[in-house]
């Protein structure tokens, strides 16, 4: 056939061809933009549908910021000491957060080096991150998540019970946590970029112990028997990376408490979860300070509500000899005297040791992840009143839970931290001394809440306590985001081994249960979002050991947190999240607040002495291995104000070529200790201490301290700052001095 031409001269198939071109080349913008489109979180997906698996990256973002609040004379929280006040700095405190973009949602997990997230910590970072982001981050997409290191200050709750343990709501407390949370979400937010997921997980023997075989042997034998360790081993971690394969983060949980620094210690520290990601950030930053560098390593609790670092285990410390099984207490001194120690020599050695394996482990987890996390994101959530959940047992019966309340045996601590006076764990019936001095004091629980927590014997009705605020929560944060394959259950307390993994398996059920989360991996993220105390098994609570007896909704506590869960992660399988209730809003008190922590006085120093002299000087040669220690006159922490991404300590080296000294220590690293001693009448003094690492090179050292002191110049006082320098030093690497 003639090729016929258009009345332009262009042949018919050339303007066929042009037009077929066009249309390509339409489609390809389309596609384009499109792709941009998803990238820039602008993609929508038909409610009702479930989408496919994805074959495309995600968006991923990490972030890291200092959040250590006051390091002087604010009590840590954790093992409720009014004696353990803060007089120093172990190491830092940071928060970490991990966000991720599937193109139609977003969600954000922080893991913060703090004992526990307060219902008023998490509504103030909400608030805050309102003002900074609008809707793009709120209760429903973003999981805090504490470490549970006993050694962060306290003085960030609004409850009354917790603000008495912590002399009350300390404003200089909270506000380094907000500031740094948040700060550490706008640095993963600004840093966001394409990337893949994998997971991997494995076991860890050897770092951690039931503190309460008891109870946990209450639970039904065949159930028992499904498990080969009454500790949960496993160690889950997600690997972040680039579409280079490039290393931005990780993210890993682990079932154990961080109290391997016990309650004699007076300093601000990270404990074994801040170590194990100490340690994977200096290794995958080289070069960098602590709290520096891109790579974020984030450490996150899982149930360990039973699970202690300690392993050698409890003994009285005046004999010796073995504790009592059932009651963990010793013949003479009772619970003080019942002590379990971790492996190491002291804390500090135990500490080591325990982050190091638990970073050993995640390292090598994060090193053969190759297992790519593929999928949507998801998340639900619920505000639910604890107080008053029913849930259907079988056909013919269904149980309650209470108004909080907490048992005799809360009061006999555990054996990381015995309590001081006569009360011993495992107590199913009340004492006549205590409850007189109880009724007498704070009132007697009502039949109707004795009922409902039997066999507990109620120590304090705190269900029952408002005044000057209520006690304990009643409204509470459950929380699931899924990412892909990882289903992430936050959980507002601290679940025992057996609780956790019961509550794993119901919501592993309900995923599955529509055919689309078949391969999910299912982790425990806990003391996330509001602290609730413990949460322990119906068969664990009838023993009443410490963690039965601070289970605060009663015996079925348990129960309704699993009923609420699996409403959760079915409405997440369904694609039904929308038709959730929002529930009962949680209150932010405004009033009645209040602070038992004096202002700190003006500081002094001794008679013809400055602040930053040195009192007591270093040696002129050190080895490595050794320790220099240095005394400086120094004015009160407090009065630094927020302290964040500064430093109360450096560790310098002189550099020949420069001419010029350089930092290789802050008071953040591992190898520096930053003690504050008060004195009498305003006076104080800092001792900073350098473990010489075996890695330090030869050379000329000094230390610095920094700080701030008050001075009374007329009717108002005057923050100045000031700092101190050592003798120079020298650093030799020969196994003799010269």
């Amino acid at each position: 056939m003639a090729n016929r031409k258009s009345c332009c001269g262009v042949s018919l198939l050339e303007a066929m061809l042009a037009v077929l071109f066009i249309v390509m080349t339409t489609v390809c913008v389309v596609l384009i933009t499109l792709m941009v489109s998803w990238k820039t979180h602008t993609v929508s997906v038909p409610s009702g549908l479930t989408p496919p698996p994805q074959n495309h990256s995600y968006l991923i973002g990490v972030g890291r910021a200092d959040c250590t609040g006051p390091p002087a004379e604010v009590p840590l929280m954790g093992y409720a000491n009014p004696q353990q006040s803060a007089a120093g700095i172990h190491t830092r405190l940071y928060s970490r957060a991990f966000i991720i973009d599937d193109g139609r949602r977003r969600v954000v997990f922080v893991t913060a080096e703090v004992g526990m997230i307060s219902q008023r910590l998490r509504l103030e970072v909400l608030s805050a991150l309102q003002v900074k982001f609008g809707d793009v981050y709120r209760q429903e997409n973003v999981v805090l998540s504490g470490t549970h290191t006993h050694s962060g200050p306290g003085g960030y709750f609004q409850f009354t019970l917790f603000m008495i343990s912590s002399k009350g709501y300390i404003r200089s407390s909270i506000q380094p946590l907000v500031n740094g949370i948040v700060k550490s979400i706008d640095i993963a937010h600004r840093n966001m970029k394409p990337g893949r997921i994998y997971r991997n997980r494995g076991e860890l023997d050897d770092s951690t112990l039931n503190r309460s075989p008891h109870s946990y042997m209450n639970n039904p034998e065949d159930e028992r028997h499904r498990y080969k360790s009454n500790t949960d081993k496993q160690v889950m971690v997600l690997k972040f990376t680039d579409l280079d394969g490039d290393g931005i983060g990780v993210l890993s949980w682990f079932s154990v408490h961080a109290v391997s620094m016990n309650y004699t210690n007076r300093m601000v520290s990270s404990d074994n979860m801040g170590y194990a990601s100490y340690l994977l950030e200096q290794d995958k930053n080289p070069g960098d300070l602590p709290g520096q560098g891109g790579f974020v390593a984030g450490f996150s609790s899982s149930n360990l509500g039973d699970v202690s670092p300690n392993i050698r285990g409890p003994h009285c410390v005046n004999t010796g000899l073995s504790c009592d099984y059932l009651n963990s207490s010793c013949p003479v001194g009772g619970t003080k005297m019942c002590q379990a120690f971790g492996p190491g020599n002291d804390m500090f050695d135990s500490t080591r040791i325990i982050g190091h394996n638990i970073y050993r482990k995640a390292k090598e987890l994060y090193a053969s992840a190759v297992e790519e996390v593929t999928g949507f994101l998801h998340f639900a959530h619920e505000w639910v009143n604890m107080t008053d959940v029913t849930v259907q047992i079988n056909s013919s019966h269904t149980v309650s839970t209470c108004k909080p309340a907490l048992g005799h045996s809360f009061a006999a601590g555990t054996t990381d931290g015995g309590g001081d006076l006569n009360f011993t764990q495992g107590a199913v019936e009340g004492d006549p001394f205590w409850d007189g001095i109880r009724d007498a004091l704070l009132g007697e629980p009502s039949n109707k809440t004795q009922e409902c927590h039997h066999p507990k014997p109620i120590l304090f009705n705190t269900g029952e306590m408002n005044w000057p605020l209520p006690w304990h929560p009643q409204i509470v944060d459950v929380q699931i985001i899924t990412i892909g394959s990882v289903a992430v259950v936050a959980v507002p307390g601290e679940m025992t081994t057996m609780a956790g993994r019961r509550l794993r398996d119901a919501v592993q059920q309900e995923l599955q249960s529509e055919g689309t989360f078949e391969d999910t991996e299912v982790v425990i993220a806990g003391l996330s979002n509001i602290y609730t105390h413990y949460i322990t098994t119906y068969e664990e609570y009838q023993v009443q050991r410490y963690e039965g007896a601070s289970t605060l909704y009663g015996p079925h506590t348990l129960s309704a947190y699993v009923h609420k869960f699996r409403g959760l992660a079915r409405a997440i399988a369904q694609d039904k999240v929308s038709e959730l209730p929002v529930g009962p809003q949680p209150p932010l008190f405004t009033k009645n607040l209040f602070n038992l922590l004096p202002q700190a006085p003006a500081d002094k120093t001794p008679v013809n002495s400055s602040f930053g002299d040195v009192l007591q000087q270093v040696d002129p040669v050190y080895r490595q291995g050794d320790v220099v220690s240095i005394t400086f006159v120094a004015g009160n922490p407090r009065h630094s104000g927020d302290i964040r991404d500064k430093t109360f300590v450096t560790v310098e080296i002189y550099d020949n070529r420069t001419d010029s000294w350089e930092v290789v220590h802050t008071d953040a690293s591992w190898e520096t200790r930053f003690h504050w001693l008060k004195g009498s009448n305003g006076r104080s003094n800092t001792t900073v201490e350098w473990f010489i690492p075996p890695s330090a090179p030869g050379g000329c050292y000094r230390i610095k301290h920094f700080g701030h002191y008050k001075q009374r110049t007329g009717l108002r006082p005057v923050i100045k700052p000031y700092e101190g320098t050592s003798a120079v030093f020298r650093v030799s690497t020969s196994f003799y001095y010269q």
